[in-house]
């Protein structure tokens, strides 16, 4: 009998061992299945946490939609009927102390044509007319590698990144755009220029594609995000789950792997998984052939804040779903979901429920971070009367810290990582890194990292 043991109960490590267990059903395989996690319950950042009105997700809100794989394991697990969709609307960008429309026909602020160029009322005329260059110069230089900011900044201009697409893009990929790559972020980007010679007419080539896709984008569930830990869970009746475990070394002995955990007991696998954040993941390992690529791999820091009124939801305005804020702004945040607007299943009585992002990227952040938590409120209730001139107390609140823990994919992330993966093959064999700190932040990634990290155990015991 062979072992394969997952070390991390988030989403990457139980989409792992859901896969795990399917396919030795399905295959007649004789494997031992364990997973391990820390905390007492699953899920690591998909939390829902419930009120009488409201529902808040302490980390990720949604899932996208139609990323490979989300669906398929949405089906396997029978949650078709508690699928609920996204409200769709207008994004604001809270510039010179208001509210400003995101074109409609753009993505990423990033615009569509040359009509939603010129629709915007975020840039000058001046800063249009300089984004036409797009149409006219040519890519000689950059690459998949390239930051992706200095690559928009040559063909669009600074006016415009700085104003409507950098403030979009990096609330998307948590990060300044001149430290992200194409490859990391926005990779048809670099496509559309080289074969269109143009962003703008590349975007506007492939708008079908980026319409079919505004309406139900993103999902979540009717009780909240927590519903998918929670079935997966109930689903993994071949597999033994130890909470509230820390797993303290692995090592290698003879041709198995020691797993030691930090009550000392001991747990012999054939096959590793360590879905687990990647400074965690090099602790366990302890090599230090590995550390410097390690090393490479950035976490950064994110405060969520929600709160909830008792007044009614159309106190917003019209048609919106929240707006993210440019730098220098009066505001503190850094974005700010209408969440009761976006997610109507988040709040029962249809009052108010509002969430702001509050990133370690913003120099407030250093500020932000020795507060209590009654002074992380009072700053969002402030950051809410400047923004949606709203003064009245909360009845709910929900705070929640990320403390080094958002992966945050530089300029040298991808490289990193394959060097990483290379030296994990000859110092580990058979232990397998997966999740958010290498191969894709969102839901769906994590699934897919998840599917493809067991269809590759079980392919290795079929050679064997």
């Amino acid at each position: 009998m062979k072992t394969a043991l997952v070390i991390g109960g988030g989403i990457t490590g139980l989409t792992a061992m859901y896969y795990l267990q399917k396919l030795k059903k399905d295959q007649n395989l004789d494997l031992q299945l364990i997973l391990i996690e820390q905390n007492k319950q699953l899920g690591g950042k998909i939390c829902s946490v419930r009120t009488d009105e409201f529902i808040m997700e302490t980390g990720a809100d949604s899932i996208v939609a139609r990323n490979e794989g989300v669906m398929p394991l949405i089906k396997d697990l029978q949650l078709e009927n508690d699928i609920v969709y996204n409200e769709t609307g207008i994004s604001y960008i809270y510039t010179k102390n208001e509210l400003k429309p995101i074109p409609a026909d753009s993505v990423f602020g990033i615009p569509t044509g040359v009509k939603s160029l010129f629709s915007s009322t975020l840039i000058s005329p001046k800063g249009k007319i300089s984004a036409l260059k797009d149409f006219v110069t040519k890519n000689k230089q950059f690459t998949s590698e390239s930051s992706v900011g200095e690559f928009l900044e040559a063909f669009l201009g600074k006016e415009i990144v700085d104003n409507q697409i950098s403030p979009v893009l990096s609330g998307v990929y948590s990060g300044k755009l001149n430290k992200l790559t194409m490859a990391s972020t926005l990779p048809y980007l670099l496509e559309y220029k080289n074969q269109y010679g143009s962003i703008i007419r590349g975007m506007s080539k492939n708008k079908a594609k980026f319409q079919s896709s505004s309406n139900k984008k993103f999902l979540s569930f009717k009780g909240g995000l927590s519903t998918i830990i929670n079935r997966l869970e109930e689903q993994l009746g071949d597999v033994t789950i130890l909470k509230g475990m820390k797993t303290n070394s692995i090592k290698l002995v003879q041709t198995k792997y020691e797993v030691t955990l930090e009550n000392n007991h001991t747990i012999s696998a054939d096959y590793v998984i360590l879905a687990t954040p990647h400074d965690a993941a090099q602790k366990l390992l302890n090599n230090e052939q590995l550390d410097h690529e390690f090393d490479k791999l950035k976490n950064s820091s994110l405060t969520s804040v929600y709160l909830g009124f008792d007044i009614p939801d159309h106190k917003l305005p019209a048609n919106g779903t929240g707006f993210i804020v440019t730098e220098n702004s009066d505001l503190h945040c850094d974005a700010c979901t209408w969440t009761s607007r976006k997610w109507t299943h988040t709040s029962s009585k249809r009052g108010l429920l509002v969430r702001l992002f509050y990133k370690s990227s913003n120099p407030f952040y250093e500020t932000l971070k020795n507060m209590s938590e009654n002074e992380m409120i009072q700053t969002a209730l402030k950051d809410i009367e400047k923004s949606l001139r709203i003064t009245a107390q909360p009845k709910t609140v929900e705070v929640t810290n990320w403390n080094n823990l958002m992966p945050n994919y530089h300029l040298e992330h991808h490289m990193a990582v394959t060097s990483l993966s290379e030296k994990m093959s000859e110092q580990f064999p058979k232990v397998i890194l997966a999740g958010a700190s290498y191969f894709g932040v969102g839901i769906g990634a994590c699934i897919k990292n998840g599917k493809q990290t067991a269809e590759k155990i079980v392919n290795e015991i079929r050679k064997a």
